[in-house]
């Protein structure tokens, strides 16, 4: 309708326009899939339609930044979502792993500007990874996806100028 002005969107809510990816690690597959329900009815919450969420699995939490990079640098999404689970044995693969995770899912984030958050179980056995997926813990799919949306508003408002300012900042 000609001159009439578009409705107000609620601050900090993305458009519903906008895309997500989840991105889980196959390895320990039945607790990562807990994490992907997790993140999925979080981002229906935020009331990102179906059609505007993709998920992609890859082999393990170490390729989770790699996967994730791939898919920001398309632009084709507002964020990243990235789930895995790592569980402590009796190696320091666990510390490698877990570590490698993090740093490269904060540096995807930070050289595509595409939030990209870290869902990643790292857990000293395997009853501790259970109750971050859904149990006596919360999931940190859920966590993980709410974090994507809010600072997927962010960016978005940051881009189009829209940046609160601090109380008392000039």
């Amino acid at each position: 309708m000609a001159g009439r002005a578009p409705r107000a969107r609620p601050a900090g809510r993305p458009e519903r326009s906008l895309r997500f990816a989840v991105v889980a690690a196959r390895f320990n597959e039945r607790i990562t899939q807990r994490l992907v329900d997790g993140a999925l009815g979080a981002l229906r919450a935020a009331r990102v339609p179906a059609r505007g969420v993709e998920v992609h699995w890859v082999p393990g939490s170490f390729e989770l930044p790699q996967a994730a990079d791939h898919l920001a640098r398309t632009g084709w999404y507002a964020g990243i979502v990235c789930l895995g689970v790592v569980i402590r044995g009796q190696t320091p693969h666990f510390e490698h792993v877990a570590r490698e995770a993090a740093a490269g899912i904060r540096e995807v984030a930070l050289a595509t500007g595409v939030p990209a958050t870290f869902g990643v179980i790292t857990a000293l056995s395997e009853e501790q990874a259970w109750d971050r997926a859904g149990g006596e813990v919360g999931n940190r799919g859920e966590e993980a996806a709410a974090a994507a949306v809010e600072m997927a508003g962010f960016v978005h408002r940051v881009r189009a100028g829209r940046a609160r300012r601090p109380r008392g900042a000039r």
